[in-house]
């Protein structure tokens, strides 16, 4: 996965973080969770808040 594969990033979060409330999370915790994620494989700098947002949003999305 790369940070563009915000779908497939935000089902992966849905999943590994069951009991989190994804609106609560702060986009440092964001990051380094996707960056943990199995399958995840790129590199920090290709990462911005917009991407981070976007994540966020779908994860909310996902998560109802």
């Amino acid at each position: 996965m790369k940070w563009v594969d915000i779908n497939d990033i935000a089902i992966e979060l849905a999943e590994a973080h069951p009991d989190i409330d994804p609106t609560k999370v702060n986009f440092v915790d964001l990051m380094h969770w996707v960056m943990h994620l199995p399958g995840f494989d790129d590199t920090e700098k290709h990462c911005g808040e917009k991407i981070l947002e976007a994540i966020q949003q779908a994860w909310i999305d996902e998560a109802q």
